[in-house]
C-alpha cells in the first residue's frame, strides 16, 4: 500500500449467536480489535452492538500506513464462548473490510504506444509460458489439481485427492448406500477422516449452478446438521465430502446387524429426537436459507461419536427432480418414518 492516511471500514454480522434459542442461550462472540497494533475495540460484542443476529454494523477508522502494510488483528480476549454452539464458530468473526485513501493517489499516466506495447509483450510472455508448461504437462490435464490448493474447508477437492483419501473408492471403505449413491470413508493427507458421497444425479443443472447450490448448503452450520466440507466435479463425477459421522446411520444402530446395533437408553433416544427436532426447526426456520428436508428418516440421521444426532441429506432434493425448479409440491422420501420407528423400537 502507499504511504498515507486512509479511512479503514471494517463490516461486521453476527449469524450464529442468539439468546432467543436455546442451545445458544451461553454463546457469546467477544474479541478485540487491531490495528497497526493499536488496539481500537476491546471486548467487541457483534450480537449486542448490531441489535440482533444477521444485521450488520461497520466501525471506521483513520489509520496511518508508513511501510506499505496494512495489519489488522482479531484476537479473542478469554471473555467469549470457546465451544457453544459447536467448535469452529465461536472465534472473532469479520464480514469484510474496506480501506479507502484519504489522499489524492498521483497519476502516472503512458502514452497510448507504451501501454499497448506492454500489454502485448505481456501476452506474449503468457502465451510463451503456457505452451512451455503444456509441453512439460503440468497443465490442461483431466486430473490437474491446481498446485494441490484444493484443501479441506475451501469447498472444493480435487478427483485426485479423494481417490487417495478412499483408495480409489474400495469397497472395503464403503460404508452406506442412499437415494443419491454410495458413501465412502476417507482420510487426507492430513490425517482428517471424512466421508464422501458419490452422487448419481438426475439434475440438469450445469456444474456453475450446482457449485453454487452445494455452496449455499456448506454456509448452513447448526451442531445438528452433519457438516458439508464441499464437493469435486471432474469428468462425469459429482461428488460431496462431508464430516466423519463414527456411529454411522440411525438405522443401524435400532435395525441392523446385531454385531452393528447400538445400545440405545431412553435418556439418549431421547437426547436423539430433540436433536433431530432442532435441526428441522433451523433448516425450516431459523436458517436464512429456508429448506424443507423432504426425506427425513433413521437413515438421514446420523450419529457422532458421543451419540449427537445429526441430519444429512438436506437440500439435496432438487438434484433428484425431473425439472430444474427451485419449488417442487412433489412427495419425496418416507413420510412419519422415522419417530415411529425410534418410539416402537
Amino acid at each position: 500500500m502507499m504511504k498515507g492516511n486512509y479511512n479503514v471500514k471494517l463490516h461486521f454480522a453476527e449469524i450464529m449467536f442468539s439468546n432467543d434459542r436455546t442451545f445458544s442461550i451461553f454463546g457469546r462472540r467477544i474479541f478485540d480489535v487491531s490495528i497497526q497494533g493499536r488496539k481500537y475495540l476491546k471486548d467487541f460484542n457483534i450480537m449486542e452492538e448490531a441489535g440482533g443476529v444477521g444485521k450488520g454494523i461497520t466501525r471506521d477508522f483513520n489509520v496511518d500506513v508508513n511501510d506499505s502494510t496494512l495489519q489488522i488483528h482479531l484476537s479473542w480476549a478469554g471473555k467469549g464462548t470457546n465451544a457453544v454452539p459447536m467448535r469452529g464458530v465461536y472465534g472473532p468473526l469479520i464480514s469484510a473490510i474496506t480501506v479507502t485513501p484519504n489522499f489524492k493517489i498521483p497519476s502516472n499516466r503512458l502514452s497510448a504506444g507504451a501501454i499497448a506495447g506492454i500489454v502485448i509483450g505481456s501476452l506474449a510472455l503468457v502465451l510463451l509460458i503456457l505452451f512451455v508448461l503444456w509441453k512439460m504437462g503440468y497443465i490442461f490435464r483431466k486430473d490437474q489439481t491446481d498446485k494441490e490448493l484444493l484443501e479441506l474447508k475451501t469447498g472444493y477437492f480435487s478427483l485426485r485427492q479423494i481417490k487417495a483419501a478412499t483408495n480409489n473408492f474400495d469397497p472395503e471403505n464403503k460404508i452406506g448406500e442412499g437415494g443419491f449413491g454410495p458413501v465412502y470413508k476417507g482420510i487426507l493427507s492430513d490425517g482428517a477422516v471424512i466421508a464422501v458421497k458419490q452422487l448419481s444425479s438426475k439434475s440438469k443443472q450445469g456444474n456453475r449452478e450446482f457449485v453454487n447450490e452445494i455452496g449455499m448448503i456448506s454456509a448452513l452450520q447448526h451442531p445438528n446438521l452433519v457438516k458439508l466440507y464441499g464437493c469435486c466435479i471432474e469428468g462425469n463425477q459429482l461428488l460431496l465430502v462431508y464430516e466423519y459421522m463414527e456411529n454411522n446411520s440411525l438405522a443401524r444402530a435400532l435395525f441392523g446387524k446385531p454385531e452393528q446395533k447400538l445400545n440405545l437408553d431412553w435418556r439418549t433416544r431421547m437426547k436423539i429426537c430433540v436433536g433431530i427436532a432442532r435441526g428441522l426447526a433451523y433448516l425450516h426456520e431459523e436458517s436464512r436459507l429456508k429448506i424443507v428436508h423432504r426425506d427425513i428418516k433413521a437413515t438421514n440421521v446420523l450419529l457422532d461419536k458421543h451419540l449427537n444426532a445429526k441430519i444429512s441429506d438436506f437440500g439435496l432434493a432438487k438434484l433428484d427432480e425431473e425439472e430444474n425448479t427451485h419449488i417442487s409440491t412433489r412427495i419425496a422420501g418416507t413420510m412419519l418414518v422415522l419417530y415411529d420407528n425410534i418410539i416402537k423400537f
